[in-house]
């Protein structure tokens, strides 16, 4: 088994919680950390069943969990309390909660996965944490071995469009202070009259700082092409080809600004 595969075989063990109790920021980050080594023992949410599973996969000597285990469960905000902060928002991995600022959140139970990450940082401690009513109904093994493989999958492909989603809005506020910056400079040099001592100058390196900065904007959206393509990942090569014009743009138009200046 390669190494990539070994990664895609331990990830699939796990959870998919993405909790973080394992001190790593999601399920496929500790599943690479196990595949150097890490101790399997780190996934309460995952339980002894769990614990046992990777130490036949991988090799490892069964050890006792780091923390006791965990029955899964779900978060429900106490909305009459809910003060509209958002940090429940913010802080969910798998976008499983509602709301708006100033506005009353909810959990969309089906989506939630526990992680329980939700509950510290909200300021008026409206947040508690039950069974999971899936997992609480379920009348046999087959039926909580079918919750939980669900849970796991959406889980995972829930944290993983969350991230995607992540990665565009920051490439967005990249190229939009790009723009502003651009905007600046230009304004900048307008006002600028050419009897202005040093005026030339400043005017060269401020535009010499936007080419730069565009520059670099487009070589990390070239950068998320190539990684995308390299694992295969559709959305995340969608998203960079949609990015790639607008940073070529910016670069283009930052360079005929030095020209002008050079």
């Amino acid at each position: 088994m390669s190494h990539d595969d070994l990664i895609e075989a331990i990830d699939a063990l796990l959870p998919q919680t993405q909790c973080g109790k394992c001190g790593f920021d999601g399920c496929l980050p500790y599943a690479k950390a196990i595949a150097e080594g890490e101790p399997i023992n780190r996934c309460p949410p995952g339980g002894e069943q769990t614990l046992t599973r990777l130490a036949t996969l991988t090799g490892q000597p069964e050890q006792p969990l780091a923390e006791p285990a965990q029955l899964p469960l779900a978060a429900v905000i106490r909305e009459a309390e809910c003060i509209g902060c958002t940090k429940c928002i913010q802080a969910c991995p798998v976008d499983a909660i509602l709301g708006a600022a100033k506005r009353m959140h909810t959990v969309i139970t089906d989506e939630c996965t526990g992680c329980e990450l939700c509950v510290a940082p909200c300021p008026v401690d409206c947040i508690d944490l039950v069974p999971h009513p899936a997992w609480a109904s379920a009348e046999s093994d087959t039926e909580r071995d079918a919750y939980l493989a669900r849970r796991a999958e959406l889980g995972r492909r829930r944290h993983r469009t969350r991230q995607q989603r992540q990665a565009r809005e920051a490439r967005d506020k990249r190229l939009e202070r790009q723009r502003r910056l651009m905007q600046q400079r230009r304004a900048a040099a307008g006002k600028e009259t050419s009897g202005s001592p040093g005026g030339s100058a400043v005017i060269q390196r401020q535009r010499r700082m936007a080419f730069k900065a565009a520059e670099q904007a487009l070589k990390r959206v070239q950068q998320q092409l190539e990684s995308a393509r390299r694992r295969g990942d559709d959305k995340a090569e969608t998203t960079a080809l949609a990015q790639l014009p607008e940073a070529e743009r910016l670069l283009a138009e930052a360079r005929s600004a030095l020209d002008k200046s050079e």
